[in-house]
């Protein structure tokens, strides 16, 4: 009898064209202004600037060393602000003709570069190639939609009294960050933007060198949050902050606005559940959570809490487990021979090499405390080249009845790894999908849809799904949060041009969460 081997995994080698030296040349090549020979540049009051001292950066990849941000000081950024305001009251008095066409304009220019930015995706977040193309593809399909619609969105309306002020997380630096920049500045707005710390850095400065040689008014600075909080917070100059992050450093950034007065809009991260109850449809369902773990679901609305009744947990796990085994990970630009397509992972490595610690170490606690380890994937699984660094790399895990005493019981993990709850009753399910105090979204699994949309009245999450996930939406459908996971007016399609102007209403209350917000009708 012939023994029967397994067929060894083709060596896998870095496709050629693709490295980071390759996407940096071509930057320096695209936009020499904004391009140094070895660093990134800072962009306000339309020049280049090389300041600041650039963060000595790997990529999560391989370990790689990359452009960081260059970062500067406060002094810097309120000169920046400054300069930000000038370019502000030149741009308000632009005809909308006129800002759409520069809009679109920088747009065409973008979608031309449009593999280069997602490249860069790529190198500087980890994401896998089909996802980098669909992050910038979102961006300019989102902006292009604005420019067709705003007339009507801003119509009666002014720009506001100064420029909008961006912070933003480092996982979609095209599909939110630019995004939102974008639709500001076809309302009238001038926009400044701080460079995520964590990646983004270079696709950014693409991107904003692009927008910048179309005369739009786009300002770029990168530097800690602490310390240029004052400037792109709290400055006198600024009309309105626009913030995406973690509740610790949103919670930061409310507390600085409290005596401000001043309009913003903050995301803030939220446990986001999935309640399964009364259901059968296990097809469907595993569909769902298969494509749930794409970008190591390193995003808001990813779904990491499965909360399931009791009588069901048998048939969830049958379902379940074939789907967190078959999730593809590893170096998304792998191939074994030049000419094959690049990989379709559903996710790379997490952000860096100390998210990855992190979770490492919120998995060791759950289990230690008496967590159940109902599925813990391995790096062999992985797709790699031989000898490459992999310490960015965290295969997907799955926690059942995390304690309460355990940082995955409450909060977010912002990766991989999943923790499912069995619940007897219909109020334990509720209070096992309400553990974080506000969420995003939510989603209802049940055969019987009344009964779904009853439970979903009782969800703290803003947008739910009756058997199909909810997504952030970035044209006319709202998006926004509830609980701790949103504060400030909500965006989306005619929202997101009212919070950036100005109605003929002195009184005007903005739709939002906001900290009196019974004033505030919700959607």
């Amino acid at each position: 009898m012939t023994a029967l081997t397994s067929s060894p995994q083709p060596r896998l080698h870095l496709k050629t064209g693709l490295s980071w030296s390759d996407a940096f040349a071509r930057c320096r090549e695209t936009a020499p202004e904004a391009f140094d020979d070895d660093r990134l540049r800072n962009l306000w009051g339309g020049e280049w600037r090389r300041s600041g001292t650039p963060l000595h950066s790997l990529s999560a990849l391989d370990g790689t060393p990359i452009s960081g941000p260059p970062m500067i000081d406060q002094a810097e950024a309120r000169e920046a602000i400054r300069a930000a305001l000038d370019d502000h009251k030149k741009w308000r008095d632009v005809a909308l003709p006129e800002r759409r066409a520069r809009v679109r304009a920088a747009v065409d220019a973008m979608a031309q570069h449009r593999e280069l930015l997602a490249l860069l995706l790529v190198w500087e977040i980890g994401k896998p190639w089909r996802l980098a193309l669909t992050d910038v593809d979102r961006a300019l399909d989102g902006a292009r939609w604005y420019a067709e619609e705003i007339e009507a969105m801003v119509d009666g309306r002014v720009p506001l009294p100064g420029p909008v002020s961006n912070i933003a997380s480092w996982n979609y630096p095209m599909s939110v960050l630019m995004h939102a920049m974008l639709v500001q500045m076809l309302a009238g707005n001038a926009a400044i933007a701080k460079t995520p710390t964590d990646g983004g850095a270079a696709c950014l400065t693409l991107a904003c060198a692009l927008a910048r040689r179309e005369g739009l008014p786009v300002s770029l600075v990168s530097g800690s949050g602490s310390r240029l909080s004052g400037a792109l917070v709290r400055a006198p100059e600024i009309g309105c902050l626009a913030f995406v992050g973690g509740r610790s450093a949103g919670g930061q950034v409310a507390a600085a606005l409290v005596d401000t007065g001043k309009r913003h809009f903050l995301e803030q991260e939220g446990l986001n559940a999935w309640g399964i109850w009364e259901f059968s449809q296990w097809d469907l369902l595993a569909t769902h959570l298969r494509k749930g773990f794409e970008y190591a679901k390193q995003r808001c609305t990813a779904y990491p809490r499965f909360v399931v009744q009791r009588q069901l947990f048998d048939r969830f796990l049958e379902m379940y487990l074939p789907v967190v085994r078959g999730v593809r990970f590893g170096h998304p630009l792998a191939v074994a021979d030049d000419a094959d397509p690049l990989p379709e992972l559903d996710y790379g490595p997490v952000i860096n090499y100390d998210k990855a610690t992190e979770l490492a170490a919120k998995i060791d606690e759950a289990i230690a405390k008496g967590g159940v380890p109902l599925y813990r994937g391995d790096l062999a699984d992985g797709r790699f080249i031989a000898g490459q660094d992999t310490g960015a790399y965290v295969p997907p895990v799955a926690i059942l009845s995390p304690p309460a005493s355990c940082g995955l019981h409450h909060a977010e993990p912002f990766g991989p790894v999943d923790t499912i709850i069995v619940v007897d009753s219909e109020a334990e399910l509720l209070a096992a999908m309400n553990a974080s105090n506000g969420a995003l979204v939510a989603s209802v699994a049940s055969d019987d849809e009344s009964l779904a949309g009853r439970l979903a009245g009782e969800l703290q999450a803003f947008k739910v799904g009756i058997n199909a996930p909810r997504s952030r939406g970035d044209r006319d459908e709202p998006f926004g949060g509830r609980g701790a996971s949103w504060k400030g007016a909500f965006v989306g399609g005619a929202h997101l041009a009212r919070a950036v102007t100005v109605g003929p209403d002195p009184n005007e209350r903005l739709v939002g969460n906001f900290p009196n917000y019974s004033l505030y009708p919700e959607i």
